[in-house]
């Protein structure tokens, strides 16, 4: 019933039935009558239809509302573990800052000072060999 209160052609019909006593005044009582019987029928229905949609929104909202707790608690987690990652890297870089900036490491071996003319080389490789040796 609702969904028939609820469509244009209801709307005509109630304009055209509104329009009825100004082609014929004499209808206008029994039109008041069946005008007033018809909106206490239309009433109760519309609410129960009304009623029926904000059962269905609710529960909508409900859902929604638990899968955006899930996201909101997932993008939480995240954070947490980016925070732990950022945390790592600023801690790296400090040790990287504390670290002298004159010995640079080319492999876990061999170690060039920088600084010093001629560059000394240490580690268990015994040294730069083959194309890589100094040439004198």
């Amino acid at each position: 019933m609702t969904v028939i209160f609820g469509s244009i052609w209801c709307v005509y019909a109630f304009l055209l039935f509104s329009l009825i006593p100004v082609l014929e005044p004499t209808w206008q009582g029994p039109l008041l009558y069946v005008s007033n019987s018809i909106q206490l029928v239309a009433l109760p229905a519309l609410m129960v239809g009304s009623a029926i949609l904000t059962r269905g929104s609710d529960q909508r909202a409900t859902e929604d509302h638990a899968a955006l707790i899930e996201i909101l608690n997932d993008v939480r987690e995240e954070v947490a573990r980016l925070r732990t990652m950022t945390t790592g890297i600023a801690q790296t870089e400090k040790e990287n800052a504390d670290r002298p900036t004159d010995v640079v490491s080319i492999a876990d071996e061999a170690l060039i000072t920088v600084n010093e003319p001629g560059g000394t080389v240490s580690g268990s490789s015994g040294g730069l060999r083959g194309a890589d040796a100094p040439r004198s």
